[in-house]
């Protein structure tokens, strides 16, 4: 688009009371204006000397970083299966309240819409440095009235003077050297890093949405158990005391059996609690009031616990957001020392004008043209190497985030074989204490039997009762372990995400 149709579109877009008065004549003025042969020409040269420009600065590249850090080949640990992470990874563990909750989360969650709303800023901040790389146009228009008396003794009175004008000014920095391509690249890569973290965002929220789940059902489930062994605690209670009213027992049995029913008593209201207590962390991570989340489930056996390939090592960068976002503000600290090296050599900037003046109130009747163009170079020559210790501090926060960079993919790779090994670890515990379990609740069946027909005292049945509520919490949390170190690789792989294949 040329400065007349610039002109033409800006007069065609006002109402038609607008079009009266003072602005009708600018804009007749200005249709005058830019129809002059000479002056269009002029100003067509400058936009496409500024154009051009523009194209040879938004094609300037600047050297990246690129850390030498070496994958291993493999993990040190096994994978636990072969199929491949997906994006819902918690549908695997075949739980409609899961799926609902984690559902939920993700469309009202707080923490999720903070994160969203900084890619919002990032985006805004994104395109306000691109519109650096290309010109600044402003239209002005003015009129006014006054009054000038002579300052000599026998000059006439005062004498009214009219003016109205309207003008249009370009102004365009020559990116000769890059600084402000820089800045608009690295802003471009702090949004990259922005929307990494929102991802990270996401999968902290998904997999503390199911571990706060697992901790409600596995509290419940051992709330479960201490009400059972209570209940069998009085049962056999019942026996020693019937044994004591026909003096087969001693009254320090009862007195025994009786601490045992009031110690598995005094478990069950700190399990209440945590319960509770739990339930209102989840409601916080769904973004409800903690008084209003219900959660049905009440059983840890009752799902699923997925397996899924870890995948090579080498694939790993590409599928942590954690480590995508910190490889691109080290894409942005690059940027950001190229900006300041830029800044140390010349400003060109070129500027063109073009106005319409008349001697008249509201009206540029009878007017006069002026056009004109500019270009001006600024050099710093002393500023108490202000510039200069921008570029070494810029570079010092590069070689900052080299470093954190490299540690955060040695802190992934740790966190990927840890995972492995604890998942692996916690399936072979599960089973040996679902065996323990089970040889306790033999052995109580049998001590309770011995005791009744007196072969044993009851020394042996308090010791079969402790063994029995001991091994059967011990499941309800070694379940739990073994379904929260299952989120824990599935967020150590990346939960499923993949880098986009357009890079910066």
């Amino acid at each position: 688009m040329n400065m007349k149709d610039i002109h033409k579109n800006m007069c065609n877009d006002m109402r038609d009371d607008e079009r009266d008065g003072m602005v009708g004549g600018m804009c007749d003025e200005m249709r005058a204006a830019t129809g002059t042969p000479a002056i269009f020409r002029r100003l067509r040269l400058s936009v496409a000397l500024a154009a051009m420009l523009t194209l040879s600065a938004c094609a300037h590249r600047f050297d990246t970083t690129h850390p030498d850090v070496p994958l291993p080949a493999t993990w040190a640990e096994a994978s636990p299966g072969e199929a491949q992470l997906q994006r819902d990874w918690w549908r695997g563990f075949d739980s409609t309240e899961l799926s609902g909750l984690i559902d939920e989360a993700l469309a009202g969650s707080p923490d999720l819409r903070i994160a969203l709303e900084r890619v919002t800023q990032a985006e805004i901040a994104a395109r306000s440095a691109g519109a650096s790389l290309f010109p600044l146009i402003t239209l002005s228009a003015d009129t006014g009235t006054g009054s000038v008396k002579p300052g000599g003794v026998n000059d006439a009175g005062w004498s009214k003077r009219e003016s109205s004008g309207a003008g249009l000014a370009i102004d365009y920095e020559v990116d000769l050297w890059g600084r402000v391509a820089a800045q608009a690249s690295g802003a471009r890569a702090s949004l990259d890093a922005t929307r990494y973290d929102l991802e990270t965002a996401r999968l902290t929220l998904t997999t503390g949405v199911a571990n706060a789940y697992f901790q409600v059902l596995a509290l419940r489930m051992r709330l479960q158990i201490a009400q059972n062994n209570l209940a069998i605690a009085e049962k056999l209670f019942n026996i020693v005391e019937a044994r004591y009213r026909y003096g087969a027992a001693s009254a320090l049995d009862v007195s025994r059996q009786r601490s045992t029913v009031l110690a598995q008593r005094a478990t069950i209201l700190p399990l209440q609690v945590q319960e509770r207590q739990a339930v209102s962390a989840l409601a916080i991570l769904l973004g409800r009031q903690p008084q209003a989340l219900q959660v049905a489930g009440q059983d840890l056996d009752a799902l699923t616990v997925p397996a899924v390939g870890a995948g090579l090592p080498s694939t790993l960068l590409l599928r942590r957001p954690d480590l995508a976002s910190a490889e691109a503000q080290l894409y942005a600290a690059d940027a950001n020392v190229a900006a300041a090296r830029a800044a140390l050599l010349p400003t060109i900037t070129l500027s063109g004008t073009a106005g319409s003046s008349s001697a008249a109130l509201l009206s540029l009747t009878d007017p006069a043209y002026s056009i004109g163009i500019a270009a001006s170079i600024v050099r710093t020559l002393f500023d108490g190497d202000r510039l200069g210790q921008q570029v070494e501090l810029n570079e010092s926060s590069r070689r900052q985030l080299v470093e954190s960079y490299r540690s955060a993919i040695h802190s992934a790779l740790k966190e990927v074989d840890d995972a492995l090994g604890n998942a692996e670890r916690n399936r072979n515990q599960e089973q040996a204490q679902v065996e323990i379990r089970e040889e306790a609740q033999r052995a109580l069946q049998l001590s309770e039997l011995r005791y009744r027909e007196g072969a044993d005292d009851l020394n042996s049945l308090l010791d079969a009762q402790r063994t029995l509520f001991s091994a059967e919490d011990q499941l309800a949390q070694q379940r739990l372990l073994r379904l929260t170190g299952t989120t824990d690789l599935f967020k150590a792989l990346g939960g499923g995400w993949s880098r986009p294949t357009v890079q910066q």
